[in-house]
């Protein structure tokens, strides 16, 4: 979903209208956050089941993959927050289209990332 809400910003800031940008910039972030705070609570249910990072090489594997995709998220989420704050400053308009077009495909490679590590880590554990 939050894709689709990132491209609709970009689509708005494109047609110049501000306010709908910065209602799916936050809606992107939004989804970010939920999914950041969701592998949070993932994180503490498995510790607290027995899975650390050091337990086997699942464990290993499943933190260190899942981890680091957390931390590309918040990075994402910190970019759309900038891009926001800029647009509530009058700094964004559809010139600067391009700055949050990359901002963008980053945020697409990170969820087509998801997908391969949600394959790798959730359909085929063994």
């Amino acid at each position: 979903m939050s894709s689709l809400t990132v491209v609709l910003a970009i689509t708005a800031l494109r047609r110049n209208d501000i306010r709908r940008s910065r209602i799916w910039l936050l809606s992107t972030a939004l989804l970010g956050a939920i999914f950041v705070g969701g592998q949070v609570y993932e994180f503490t249910a498995f510790y607290r089941e027995g899975l650390g990072y050091t337990t086997n090489l699942f464990g290993t594997a499943f933190f260190t993959l899942t981890g680091f995709h957390g931390v590309h998220v918040t990075v994402g989420i910190i970019f759309l927050m900038s891009m926001y704050i800029q647009s509530m400053r009058g700094k964004l308009t559809s010139a600067q289209e391009e700055r949050l077009e990359i901002i963008g495909l980053y945020w697409h490679f990170v969820d087509v990332v998801w997908i391969v590590i949600f394959t790798i880590v959730y359909l085929f554990p063994q």
